[in-house]
């Protein structure tokens, strides 16, 4: 297998994808967003079991590679729609072939997996991006703007599903570790983004049940972040409310169509390839939330 990073082709061409994983959130979102381009192509799926690949890729009248080697010889990127432990084993090879990678979140089930995954990235110099879904979203990208020019005291949030009760999105890292690794990613990176930078996140409760962080900010303000994948409700739940000495903002997600996310994630990831410039929301602030989920799991108990 050839290591080096591949020669860019025309600006225009659709950007050569590679996905490893062939599970829910791979056929949901990654396959369908990665093949109905035009800014990306499927080239090609790799999973650890082939006939799981082969459904994903059949749809979509991709190949199925027959090892991680062989995908990255397909491709000049690799989407991760695997768990966290999984794709921290594997995006710093890809990066060391020279691959831009779109990471999943968070980066690793833990800190050094994680930190793993940004050096390898910052050691190649290649492109990285987060699929932080709402930050695709155009509702969210307004209230984050609106946010910018707000003086803000404190902040309440929370994510709230029933989706680890059961179905195919019960899967097993998600049972483990909870909704802290899962969901928590999402309202740190919105409250860090909205409020101010985060400095220091304590947590309560059951990572697998409900948890309830506490997070101070660099401009002294305190928010509060509500989590937990095991409460019935009729769809889920995404809320943030800032508070200060101007009226309060409220971003909610209940009127959000997701689908609206994905085109915009494509396009921005396959610019970011062809450019060589990131959106800012890759691998390195990533990290960042990683370190935030590790300061809620030593307080968690």
């Amino acid at each position: 297998m050839s290591t080096a990073p591949l020669p860019d082709s025309r600006p225009h061409e659709p950007v050569r994808v590679g996905l490893v994983g062939a599970g829910p959130w791979a056929r949901a979102m990654h396959a369908r967003m990665l093949a109905t381009g035009p800014e990306t192509s499927l080239t090609a799926v790799w999973a650890r079991r082939p006939e799981a690949a082969a459904e994903v890729a059949d749809a979509y009248g991709a190949p199925v590679a027959a090892s991680f080697e062989e995908l990255l010889d397909r491709c000049e990127a690799v989407a991760f729609a695997v768990p966290p432990a999984v794709q921290a084993a594997l995006a710093p090879r890809a990066a060391a072939a020279g691959r831009a990678v779109l990471l999943e979140k968070p980066l690793g089930a833990g800190l050094d997996e994680a930190r793993a995954v940004a050096d390898a990235v910052a050691e190649h110099g290649v492109v990285s991006q987060l699929v932080l879904t709402k930050r695709y979203h155009p509702a969210t990208r307004a209230f984050l703007a609106e946010a910018a020019g707000r003086e803000v005291t404190g902040a309440r949030s929370c994510y709230l599903h029933g989706a680890f009760l059961g179905g195919e999105f019960a899967t097993s890292w998600r049972l483990e570790h909870g909704a802290l690794l899962d969901l928590g990613p999402h309202l740190l990176d919105l409250l860090d983004t909205a409020v101010a930078p985060i400095v220091s996140v304590r947590a309560t409760g059951d990572p697998r049940r409900w948890t309830e962080l506490t997070c101070e900010h660099e401009n002294g303000a305190v928010s509060q972040a509500s989590l937990s994948g095991c409460v019935r409700l009729p769809q889920a739940r995404t809320r943030i409310e800032l508070f200060g000495p101007g009226e309060e903002l409220v971003y909610d997600t209940a009127g959000i169509d997701h689908e609206e996310c994905w085109p915009v994630l494509r396009r921005e990831f396959a610019h970011a390839v062809r450019t060589g410039k990131g959106t800012g929301i890759d691998a390195a602030h990533g990290l960042h939330i990683q370190e935030l989920l590790e300061m809620a799991a030593r307080t968690a108990g």
